[in-house]
């Protein structure tokens, strides 16, 4: 499920980075403010980092598909958690991705934008034999070798976002718990490649962080979400803005905060509102008393 689509646009390129829309439990104001937003300003791609329903059932896949293929403008779509079927086992491990043939051909889709690629890397995965449950991200060595073969395809000079659904931090800061399997290593490699940066959600809310790798610093960019399913900040996406080798991010959001109060310093383990000591909370602090149930 690989392609291409080129745009071409004047002057500095604009993308918008929507995750964790999560139908089934979508905010309905949230989603149709992005949707004018997109119709009205025409960014030169939108990338959807995952999570486009709350328990991939057939009803949630008609309502996101539907609402991703009016939108006008070229689109990239990463595979979340929630997007693989829960209930149905056979489908989970047999025909996981069929619940998106609507979108088929935007589902892991590289966007070739003038002098920028947006490249796919896929963190999801049917089962995990190291843990369970099956939420957090795996980078297998399958899906490292096709992102970095993306790149490595590009000619020298061309600026690189990889998009992703989990962000790539393999252990828990404050207590090294296992979150994205083999994240290291993956950090480490596109680092060695001077990717601008990762595109991921997941966690529901924004961050822009620096990760300090053996290769270099990689930059990962994490957009909030347009659920119900907050965490510490309303619903936002993210507006990235790249000018030569320059990249700005706005966490753009209904309630018209600032993105430095939008953002959090750290990455958790999941998209669940924090209520332990030491959780990254952003400056905001728009922490509901309780969470939507993921059932």
């Amino acid at each position: 499920m690989h392609g291409k689509v080129s745009a071409m646009p004047h002057g500095p390129l604009r993308l918008f980075q929507l995750s964790d829309i999560h139908f089934g439990a979508e905010d309905a104001r949230a989603l149709t403010w992005a949707k004018a937003c997109i119709a009205r300003e025409q960014p030169h791609a939108v990338v959807i980092t995952g999570d486009l329903t709350m328990r991939a059932r057939y009803r949630e896949f008609r309502a996101a598909c539907a609402w991703i293929k009016a939108l006008d403008v070229p689109v990239t779509v990463e595979v979340g958690n929630h997007d693989i079927p829960y209930f149905n086992l056979y489908q989970r491990f047999f025909a996981p991705y069929d619940r998106f043939r609507a979108i088929k051909k935007l589902v892991d889709t590289e966007l070739d934008l003038p002098g920028l690629a947006i490249v796919p890397l896929r963190t999801t995965t049917r089962a995990q034999y190291q843990r369970f449950p099956w939420s957090n991200g795996w980078v297998t060595d399958k899906a490292l070798a096709e992102c970095l073969a993306a790149i490595d395809a590009h000619p020298q000079g061309t600026r690189i976002l990889v998009a992703a659904h989990h962000p790539l931090t393999e252990r828990r800061e404050r207590d090294g718990k296992l979150l994205t399997i083999n994240g290291t290593r993956t950090m480490e490699a596109l680092a060695g490649r001077g990717v601008m940066g990762v595109l991921s959600g997941h966690i529901h809310d924004p961050f822009d962080l620096t990760a300090q790798t053996p290769a270099g610093p990689l930059r990962m960019i994490g957009a909030g979400t347009l659920s119900k399913r907050i965490r510490s900040t309303p619903p936002s996406f993210n507006e990235i803005v790249i000018d030569g080798d320059g990249l700005r991010v706005e966490a753009r959001n209904l309630e018209h905060v600032a993105t430095a109060d939008m953002q959090i310093q750290g990455v958790p383990e999941n998209a669940e509102p924090p209520r332990d000591p030491g959780e990254p909370v952003a400056p905001v602090g728009t922490v509901p008393p309780s969470d939507l149930p993921e059932h």
